[in-house]
Formats: structure tokens, C-alpha cells, sequence
């Protein structure tokens, strides 16, 4: 990976369609603006430990076997979600270790370096935001007190149609609950690219979530948090319980990265992708509208290594094919700094196959 500075070559101007106005759960003193590896069970020391495997296991085990009821669920959980005050507003947050770690969205605790931290049995403390990651959206925060009921979390993806409960504190009502199930896997928001890296390989749930969630817990039937809130569409969009969460593994992964040296690793290809607009289309002479248009390359990159240019049309990485800005981001989300990928791209009326060595994202660039 280069050390020097990365400088965007000529780029692509024409401007990107948002699909939907997709807001943050974070409730604000302003309207709501827009805000994205496997997990471990928290041992008793408070350092995450992995489950045993089981048997044949996706993640969840079959729902008639040691699920909760409602009540149970948030009763059992209930006392490791907490409230985090900002100067601009607030969000949820999950006890990660019992010495005071919490886990939370990078957007609820963005432009703060001191918060205030409300716990279930009422008691508020102190907190500073330790390290932040806005790729993931994820975010620790170390809470003055200690001896705290760190959650359990899943350590793979959750089935869809299982149970999933919301606990946080939705417009500033805390502690809170609901529930609905888990609606879809490896979701992206159409549009969010333009905007922000984390609304990627999503879980969506119909559980109502709202402004003051960002951050809480998605709990599956055996009180595991299976999900950190992360955004919804609007019901003025013409959205009906369309919540989505980052999911349990990706955030523990994240977190652990975040304890070691307050950074998180993420594949880096070194270029702007965009949607193919009709505007683009035309603009370009493009006679297939399929695929993602390449806005700029970073200069010495590894897209630019590889010699993909401004204009190229990417319409496949890997085995994955390409037809949103979001799908380039979730199969980047699916690779290690360090890996090789085959990238397929058109230039005019040619198509060639590159291989990109990827690297980690440079502080630099979020």
C-alpha cells in the first residue's frame, strides 16, 4: 500500500439519483439527516470468547428450543442497552464489556469527544468516545462505570422470519421495545453510496425502528443481539417497517478492531463508484446501461495500478455482477485488505478482465 497521498484523477460530474431518503436512527435537536467477521460471546473477564460451534448450526437454532417470551427477552436485555446523550442529541448503545465499553453507531457520537450514558436501572455516568470507524458506522464508547452486564451476541447471521426485538430509546423514550422479525439478509439501500459506506450487507427487519435507536440492540429469541440499529426509510417515502441493522458479526469484528488500536481494517479499491444514470448513460454514449460507472481513481490506488480509469463501466467483481454503486461496496465489505480480486470492466465497446490487489483504506479517505 502506497504511503503517499492520494489525489483523485479527472473525474465523472454527472450527478447520482438518491433513490429513497433513507434517515439515520439517531433523534437530533435538527430534522433527521441521513447517516453499514465473526462475533463473540462476552465471558465473564469481560474479554468477548467464541461459542462452541453447533452442530449443523446457520446461526440460529430452531425457534421451539430455548426461545423467550417477549417479556422475557426484554427483561433479560434490557439492562445492557443503554441511552447516550450528545450535545446535538441522542442514540442507543450496547454494554460490550462489563469495565464500561459500549458499543454504538459512529453517527450517534460523530463530532463528540465526551457523552453522557443512561443505564436501565436509571443511574447516569460520564462516557468518552474512545475510537469511531464511519466505514462501519461503528463506534466504542467507555462509560465511568464498571461491574455492567455485558450482552451476548450471535456469532452468525440470523434465519429470516426469526423473531427479532428492538430495544433502545426511539425518540427519546428510553428503554423501549419492539418486535417483529428478521425480513431480509444482505440488504443495501439503493442510493446510499452517494452518501455514506455503511448502508451495505444490512439485515432489514419490519420491528419498528426510529430517531433515538442507532446504536440498540436487534435481539434475537434467546436474548443474543443479533443486530446494532442502524437507519429505516421513512414512512413518507412510502416505506412500511423497513428498519435495517448491522449485523452482529460484522460489528463484533469491528469493535475487537477498534479495542486493539482504536482502527478498523477495510478493502480499499481506490475509486468512486456511481450509478448509471440516464444522464450518465448519454453522457458516456452508453448503449448498455448495466454495471457501475467509475467517477474517479484514486491516484496510485489500486484501481489505478490496475489500469481502470474514470468512464470505465465495472460490471463485475469477482463472481458477484455488478448493478448498483451498493453492490461494488458489499462485495469490498466481503474482503480483507491484501486480497486479489478479478474485476471486470467495459470501456467502449471493450470488455477486459483486470486483477486489483486491494489494500486498506488510507486514514485519509473515512
Amino acid at each position: 500500500m502506497t504511503s503517499r497521498t492520494r489525489r483523485p484523477r479527472c473525474a465523472v460530474t454527472v450527478g447520482l439519483a438518491l433513490l429513497f431518503a433513507v434517515s439515520g436512527c439517531t433523534l437530533t435537536d435538527s430534522a433527521d439527516s441521513a447517516p453499514s467477521a465473526p462475533a463473540q460471546v462476552q465471558g465473564e473477564s469481560g474479554s468477548p470468547s467464541a461459542p462452541a460451534p453447533s452442530s449443523g448450526s446457520t446461526g440460529s437454532a430452531d425457534a421451539e428450543q430455548g426461545d423467550m417470551s417477549i417479556p422475557d427477552i426484554v427483561e433479560a436485555v434490557e439492562p445492557s442497552v443503554v441511552t447516550i446523550f450528545t450535545e446535538n442529541g441522542l442514540g442507543s448503545g450496547v454494554i460490550y464489556t462489563e469495565d464500561g465499553l459500549i458499543l454504538t453507531n459512529e453517527h450517534v457520537i460523530r463530532g463528540n469527544d465526551e457523552v453522557e450514558v443512561a443505564f436501565a436501572d436509571g443511574q447516569r455516568v460520564s462516557g468518552t468516545v474512545e475510537s469511531a470507524d464511519a466505514v462501519s458506522d461503528l463506534a466504542l464508547v467507555r462509560a465511568d462505570r464498571t461491574d455492567l452486564p455485558a450482552a451476548t451476541f450471535q456469532s452468525n447471521l440470523p434465519r429470516i422470519g426469526e423473531l427479532a426485538v428492538v430495544i433502545g430509546s426511539p425518540l427519546g423514550f428510553e428503554n423501549t421495545a419492539t418486535s417483529g422479525i428478521i425480513s431480509g439478509l444482505h440488504r443495501e439501500i439503493p442510493g446510499s453510496a452517494s452518501t455514506s459506506q455503511s448502508l451495505v450487507d444490512l439485515i432489514q427487519t419490519d420491528a419498528a425502528i426510529s430517531p433515538g435507536n442507532s446504536g440498540g440492540a436487534v435481539v434475537n429469541g434467546r436474548g443474543e443481539i443479533i443486530g446494532i440499529s442502524e437507519a429505516y426509510i421513512p414512512p413518507a417515502q412510502g416505506a412500511v417497517a423497513l428498519g435495517f441493522a448491522i449485523p452482529a458479526p460484522t460489528a463484533t469484528e469491528v469493535a475487537e478492531e477498534l479495542r486493539e488500536d482504536g482502527t478498523a481494517e477495510h478493502a480499499y479499491m481506490g475509486l468512486a463508484p456511481g450509478a448509471i444514470t440516464p444522464q450518465i448513460a448519454e453522457r458516456l454514449n452508453l448503449q448498455d446501461a448495466s454495471g457501475v460507472v467509475v467517477l474517479s481513481v484514486s491516484e496510485g490506488g489500486p484501481a489505478d495500478d490496475a489500469g481502470i480509469r474514470p468512464g470505465d463501466i465495472i460490471t463485475k467483481i469477482g463472481d458477484d455482477e455488478l448493478s448498483a454503486p451498493e453492490g461494488l461496496l458489499s462485495a469490498l465489505r466481503q474482503r480483507e485488505p491484501g486480497d486479489s480480486v478479478t474485476v471486470e470492466t467495459r470501456r467502449g465497446s471493450e470488455t477486459q478482465t483486470v486483477e486489483v490487489r486491494l489494500s486498506d483504506r488510507p486514514a485519509a479517505e473515512g
